[in-house]
């Protein structure tokens, strides 16, 4: 017999590093969400024993899997930054996985609204058809760029250097249903902007 109950609702939650979209993703599950971290599960996937590292090592050598059998993220990196196409070819590899594990987990998911925490979603072409609905969390680049240093210790430079490779500011923007501004350092604030959220989905 089908189910009378509501489609989940399928929130994107997407920002620039450093905006805060990770947090107020981890405060919408503690109102009652679902919570996908397609992060965590790309690297669960290149993880040892992780489903994606038998075909990583047939396409770029045994030299790229650590020897407890993870992916060697370092090395990885500076192939993908000396060779751009690389990373296509890695996204070719891990990106089917992850579309399926969080197929599944929607699929077991009893909420009312299932959030999924993306921080390249408006640069992937991947995702918007997957979505009900895209929030962004917004931020100067300033405060950006304040808060990873406060939070990582990285350079200025490093910290730019990310940022360049995230969409430009206007562009997440414009993709966005709704808008969280967050510039204050106020966990409080961003927690009464999630309960509201909440409301409004219905959690």
């Amino acid at each position: 017999m089908p189910s009378n109950a509501p489609a989940s609702l399928r929130l994107g939650v997407t920002g620039g590093i450093g905006s805060g979209k990770s947090t107020l993703a981890r405060l919408l599950q503690a109102s009652g969400a679902d919570l996908i971290d397609a992060d965590a599960i790309s690297r669960d996937s290149t993880a040892a024993g992780g489903a994606a590292i038998a075909a990583i090592k047939e396409a770029f050598g045994a030299g790229f899997i650590t020897s407890d059998g993870a992916l060697d993220r370092q090395r990885m990196r500076e192939h993908v930054f000396a060779h751009p196409p690389a990373r296509k070819q890695l996204e070719a590899i891990v990106h089917p996985l992850v579309s399926t594990e969080i197929r599944r987990l929607v699929a077991a998911s009893a909420s009312r609204c299932v959030v999924f925490d993306v921080p390249l979603l408006v640069e992937s072409p991947h995702w918007r058809h997957q979505l009900d609905r895209v929030l962004v969390v917004d931020c100067t680049p300033e405060t950006q760029i304040r808060r990873v240093q406060q939070r990582s210790g990285w350079s200025v430079e490093t910290i730019e250097a990310v940022m360049r490779n995230q969409s430009p500011r206007l562009r997440r923007l414009k993709a966005a249903d709704l808008v969280v501004y967050n510039e204050l350092d106020d966990l409080t604030a961003l927690q009464t902007i999630a309960r509201s959220l909440a409301n409004r989905f219905g959690l």
